[in-house]
């Protein structure tokens, strides 16, 4: 059975983070490992509070992974400091990890800052230049490119910018925020490929981000070359925001097993 890794923070209500990873990778086939970087407590409306584990932890729990059931695809999600991101690129070096999907977690659709300069900076430095692909939002990517994008023609080139930069394709998200939900692929030396959605009329979206490069990195765990992943990996969250779940009195979470037979 293919594996993949996820080293991303917990959430309490299930929706993001490890708990959406877990149940994304599980449904596309692979066994799915954890290395937590943070505890949330967390729900449909909001985060309450955050606990870090401390660097050394995490680097310990990577270790034990790698050193048993060696990961055929990792992907990491939101972390928080510039240590932690340290620990994760100089592990996955270490050993040889391979493709690797980075959900750059910076910035929100409403354009907040959700980690330090510093913090940013090493991830630059470190983590983005041994990824297979990155998936920016179009704020994440504005940082990244450092340019204004407002139209597809800004994407291309932004996408190229970061390609250009850190050496690794870019997939860059153009919903919330552009256009309907359509996203670029862009790899060095190729054409740009434009994977077009549809809008799906579902308010409950929480958890899109690390449902969309967990399902990519399962299908990379599979096999799969990189434009097959990103649309397998498309197809799958549109059927789970299509199952159109309803929990939680804010932004609910999808349906994780929407394709899941006999769950009744």
């Amino acid at each position: 059975m293919n594996t993949a890794l996820t080293i991303a923070g917990s959430d309490s209500s299930g929706g993001a983070g490890i708990q959406a990873d877990i149940k994304t990778m599980t449904a596309n086939g692979v066994y799915a490992m954890s290395a937590i970087t943070a505890l949330t407590a967390q729900n449909t409306m909001g985060v309450a509070d955050i606990m870090e584990v401390t660097p050394d932890f995490l680097e310990k729990q990577i270790d034990c992974i790698f050193t048993d059931i060696y990961p055929d695809a990792v992907k990491t999600g939101m972390v928080s400091s510039a240590a932690l991101i340290e620990v994760i690129a100089d592990k996955l070096k270490t050993y040889s990890a391979k493709n690797i999907v980075v959900d750059p977690v910076m910035v929100a659709t409403s354009g907040a800052r959700l980690i330090s300069e510093e913090a940013v900076d090493i991830m630059k430095e470190k983590l983005l230049p041994i990824a297979t692909l990155i998936t920016p939002n179009i704020p994440e990517a504005e940082v990244l490119a450092k340019m204004e994008i407002t139209t597809q023609e800004n994407m291309e080139m932004a996408a190229a910018r970061i390609c250009e930069a850190y050496g690794c394709a870019v997939l860059l998200k153009g919903g919330h925020q552009l256009n309907d939900a359509n996203d670029l692929l862009y790899c060095s030396g190729e054409e740009p490929v434009w994977f077009h959605g549809k809008r799906i009329n579902n308010p409950n979206t929480h958890g899109t981000g690390c449902t969309l490069s967990s399902a990519i990195a399962s299908n990379l765990a599979k096999g799969y070359d990189l434009k097959t992943a990103v649309k397998n990996a498309k197809d799958y969250i549109s059927g789970a925001l299509a199952a159109m779940l309803d929990l939680g009195k804010g932004s609910g979470p999808m349906n994780h097993a929407f394709a899941i037979m006999n769950n009744r």
